[in-house]
């Protein structure tokens, strides 16, 4: 993938990446196939099932995978276990999971594999999101440089989650606005123009954020990787 890291705003500037797609629903797949062709990236592969998934993986190790989350024998979860078995033959392998709906379960199990040895870029996104094509493209280069990227539907269903223990009690109303648009992909600079606050306010939140998360410093994995864990799981 040629490219780099974020730039301030948080977009990552990734003028080609080699992508494999998952889909069963033939017009969703040729139509990722044209607009990921026609904005210069490389389909190394359209597959239409989890095993096809975890072949072209394997074969190609793209830069980035784009699969849906139901797909055949039993459309229940077979491309999201694809996708996890993928991340697990090819540790780090970025993957940007499409659903229909909101199942915080399914992005549970596909934020469950940045431990340990996984890392990686992730993203959970639902399929009407590819329809702000600039948005979706925007996701995906986030996902390809590893970065963590959660649809805002699942973000607000997780609010209705909490639970007495929940890990994130201590935090302050403004501390679970940024944690929140952390775990949609934001960058700083990002979160505080959405806040309207400035860049070293949102450091000062996110700082407070991992201390009473009890985050220590990054090691192994990304803190923020940490906190949305934290976030999902609470």
């Amino acid at each position: 993938m040629t490219g780099g890291a974020p730039d301030e705003d948080g977009v990552v500037d990734t003028p080609t990446m080699r992508v494999v797609i998952a889909d069963d629903a033939v017009l969703l797949r040729e139509g990722l196939v044209r607009l990921l062709t026609e904005r210069g990236h490389q389909v190394v592969a359209a597959v239409g099932d989890g095993d096809a998934l975890v072949e072209a993986v394997l074969a190609h190790r793209p830069d980035v995978s784009v699969v849906d989350v139901r797909m055949p024998p039993s459309h229940t979860d077979e491309g999201l276990r694809a996708a996890v078995e993928a991340r697990r033959l090819v540790p780090r392998t970025p993957v940007l999971v499409l659903s229909q709906y909101v199942e915080v379960s399914y992005a549970d199990d596909l934020l469950a594999t940045t431990g340990g040895a996984g890392g990686g870029g992730i993203g959970y996104l639902l399929k009407d999101r590819v329809a702000a094509i600039d948005e979706f493209l925007d996701a995906l280069a986030r996902v390809a440089a590893g970065g963590t990227v959660l649809d805002p539907e699942v973000v607000g269903q997780l609010l209705v989650r909490r639970r007495r223990d929940d890990p994130l009690r201590e935090l302050t109303p403004r501390e679970r606005e940024v944690l929140a648009l952390m775990a949609e992909g934001h960058s700083n600079t990002a979160i505080a123009r959405v806040l309207v606050v400035t860049d070293g306010a949102v450091e000062k939140h996110v700082r407070n954020i991992f201390t009473k998360l009890d985050l220590p410093p990054d090691t192994t994995q990304h803190r923020r990787v940490l906190a949305v864990l934290a976030y999902l799981r609470s």
